[in-house]
This record gives C-alpha cells, sequence and structure tokens, in this order.
C-alpha cells in the first residue's frame, strides 16, 4: 500500500491510499491549501491504524 498526494484542478493537496493492486482504499474528504497539512492528515491516518470498529 501507499499514500498518493497530489493538487487536485483547484489547485488544493489531497490524498489517496492505493493497494498494491491498484485499487483505491480511502480518500481525502477534503482539499488542503498546504501540502504540510494533507501530509499532517496523512500522519494522522496513518496513527490511527488501532482504531476501533464500530458496526452501525
Amino acid at each position: 500500500m501507499k499514500f498518493e498526494l497530489y493538487k487536485d484542478k483547484a489547485g488544493e493537496w489531497r490524498w489517496r491510499l492505493r493497494h498494491g493492486n491498484g485499487n483505491i482504499l480511502a480518500t481525502t474528504s477534503e482539499g488542503y491549501s498546504s501540502k504540510a497539512s494533507a501530509l499532517k492528515c496523512i500522519e494522522n491516518v496513518k496513527a490511527s491504524t488501532d482504531a476501533p470498529i464500530e458496526e452501525e
């Protein structure tokens, strides 16, 4: 798996998490004005890997 960081058409930074087979597993829900903010969001996601699973 890998995180991909990119600029969208509006010039905002976004990320997506891509599986080794090419499928997109997760994407950011918003664009970020700075690359640093987008990278911080990625770090927050990486740090939450032990988050509980909730069924609805």
